[in-house]
C-alpha cells in the first residue's frame, strides 16, 4: 500500500472490502450533499436572520468555494500525513462546523460555518477516493467500487434538495445542521472501524501552500466581489475584494509556472484533453447549480411553495443525471467526448430557455429533468476525457476536474444570483441559457485529432 494505509502487503478481506466501499461512498454522499442541502432552506434562513439575497449568495457559495479552492492541496496533505488521518480530522471539523451553523445568530457566522464545512469536504473527498482505490483490489471489485462512488455523488444532489426541504418543513433550517452533525458522528465511527490505520508519515511530500492560498483567495475574491458590489454601501469594498481576487488568480498562475513542485504538474497542464475536460466540468456545474438555486428561490418566494414542494420539483435533476450518466458511454462511442459534452450542455441551454417563457412548478420539474439528462451525459464525457491522460497524471487530473466543478458551482451561482436579484429569475435563466449554449457550441465544434481520438476509440 506504499505506506498509505495499513501494513505493507496487508489488505481487508471480502467483508472488509465491502465495509470500506460502503463507508467511503457515504463520505462522498455526505460531502456532495453539503453543496445542495441549504439551497431549499435558503429563503427560511434569510427570513429568520433578516438577511439580504446578496448575503444569501455567500451562504450558498461559501461551501463550494472552499471545497474547490482546497481540493488540490488537501490531496497533497493526505499524501504527506496519511489519508485516513486527514479523513478523520476532516470529519471532526465537519461536525464542529455543523454545530456552528446550527447555533448561528447571524448570516456572517452561518457563512463561516458553511466555509468550514467546505474546508472539511475538500480534505475528505480526495482522502476517501485515494483510500477506496488503494484498499479495494484491482479488477471487477474496484470497478464496482468506483461506480458506487460515482453513483453516490450523483444521488447526493437530489438528496440534498429533498433533505433540506423536508427537514425545514417539519422543523427549522437549524435542524439541517444538527442532522449533518449526526451524519459526521456516524461517519467518524464507521471510518475508525472499517478503514485500516495509516502507515508512517511521508516527509518527502511537499505541500505547495502558496499556490493553495492564492487559489483560494482568487476564488473568494471573484465570488464575493460582484456580490458586494450589488450591496448598497459596499461598492468600494466590493471593488477591492474583486481586484484582490483577480490579482490572486494572476499570482497563482505565475507561482505555478515558477514552482519546482507545482500544485498541478506541468505535463498535466499541457494536456488538451484535461483542458477540455476541465472546461466541461466547470460549465456543467456553473450552469446547472445556478439554475437550480434560482429555481428554488423563485418557487418559494414568487410562487409560495413550501421548501419540500420546491425540493420535489428539483429532484428530477439528479434522477435524470443518473440516467444520462448510464447512457453516456454509448453516446461517447458514437459522438466522441467533446460532442457529447456539447450535446449535454445544449440540453441544459434549451431547458433554461424554456424557463424564460414558462416558469410554473410543472415547467421547473420538466426542465430540471432535461437539465439532469444533459448534465449526466456531459459530466461523464468531461471526466472520461479529462482523466484519459498518462497513468501517473490521473490523480492530478481528477483533482483538477473536481476543483473546476466546485468552483463552477461557486462562481456560477454567485454571478447568476447577482443578475437574478437585480432583475428577475427569468433574466437569470436567460444568462444560464446563453452560457450553456456558448460552452456547448465550443465543445461540439470540429476538433483536432491531436485533442481527441476517433469516436471508435473514445
Amino acid at each position: 500500500m506504499s505506506g498509505t494505509t495499513g501494513r505493507a502487503g496487508a489488505g481487508p478481506g471480502p467483508r472488509g472490502v465491502l465495509a470500506v466501499t460502503v463507508t467511503l461512498c457515504l463520505v462522498q454522499l455526505v460531502d456532495v450533499l453539503g453543496v445542495t442541502v441549504v439551497v431549499t432552506t435558503l429563503p427560511s434562513m434569510l427570513r429568520d436572520l433578516d438577511a439580504s439575497a446578496g448575503e444569501g449568495t455567500f451562504v450558498v457559495t461559501a461551501y463550494a468555494m472552499f471545497f474547490g479552492g482546497l481540493l488540490m492541496v488537501a490531496a497533497r496533505l493526505g499524501d504527506r500525513l496519511g489519508h485516513r488521518r486527514v479523513l478523520l480530522a476532516a470529519i471532526v471539523l465537519f461536525g464542529l462546523a455543523s454545530v456552528l451553523g446550527a447555533v448561528a445568530g447571524g448570516v456572517a457566522l452561518l457563512t463561516a460555518a458553511r466555509a468550514l464545512q467546505g474546508v472539511a469536504a475538500a480534505a475528505s473527498v480526495p482522502a476517501a477516493l485515494r483510500l477506496l482505490t488503494t484498499l479495494v483490489p484491482e479488477g471487477p471489485l474496484r470497478r464496482r467500487a468506483v461506480a458506487a462512488w460515482s453513483a453516490a455523488g450523483a444521488a447526493a444532489g437530489a438528496t440534498g434538495f429533498v433533505v433540506g426541504g423536508a427537514v425545514t418543513e417539519v422543523a427549522t433550517w437549524r435542524a439541517v445542521f444538527w442532522l449533518t452533525l449526526a451524519l459526521a458522528a456516524g461517519l467518524l465511527v464507521a471510518v475508525r472501524l472499517a478503514v485500516p490505520a495509516d502507515g508512517a508519515r511521508r516527509t518527502d511530500v511537499r505541500v505547495p501552500w502558496t499556490s493553495a492560498a492564492l487559489l483560494t483567495t482568487g476564488a473568494m475574491g471573484l465570488v464575493a466581489g460582484p456580490t458586494l458590489l450589488a450591496e448598497s454601501g459596499a461598492v468600494v469594498t466590493g471593488a477591492l475584494v474583486l481586484a484582490t481576487g483577480a490579482a490572486a488568480t494572476v499570482g497563482v498562475v505565475a507561482v505555478e509556472r515558477a514552482a519546482r513542485e507545482p500544485l498541478v504538474a506541468r505535463e498535466a497542464r499541457g494536456s488538451s484533453r484535461l483542458r477540455w475536460g476541465t472546461l466541461g466540468s466547470f460549465a456543467n456545474t456553473a450552469t446547472t447549480s445556478s439554475s437550480a438555486t434560482v429555481a428554488t428561490l423563485h418557487l418559494q418566494d414568487e410562487l409560495g411553495l413550501t421548501p419540500l414542494a420546491a425540493a420535489s420539483a428539483l429532484v428530477s435533476v439528479s434522477v435524470l443525471a443518473v440516467v444520462g450518466s448510464a447512457l453516456a458511454p454509448r453516446v461517447i462511442a458514437r459522438l466522441t467526448w467533446r460532442r457529447t459534452m456539447g450535446a449535454g450542455l445544449l440540453l441544459v441551454a434549451v431547458a433554461n430557455a424554456v424557463l424564460v417563457a414558462w416558469a410554473t412548478p410543472a415547467a421547473v420539474a420538466l426542465t430540471a429533468a432535461l437539465s439532469g439528462l444533459g448534465l449526466g451525459a456531459s459530466s461523464v464525457a468531461a471526466n472520461d476525457m479529462g482523466t484519459s491522460v498518462a497513468e501517473h497524471l490521473r490523480a492530478t487530473a481528477a483533482g483538477v476536474l473536481n476543483t473546476a466543478a466546485q468552483l463552477g458551482t461557486a462562481l456560477g451561482t454567485a454571478a447568476v444570483l447577482l443578475v437574478a436579484s437585480a432583475t428577475s429569475a427569468r433574466v437569470g435563466w436567460a444568462v444560464v441559457a446563453g452560457l450553456a449554449a456558448a460552452a456547448g457550441a465550443a465543445c461540439a465544434r470540429r476538433r483536432s485529432p491531436a485533442v481527441e481520438p476517433a469516436a471508435a476509440q473514445a
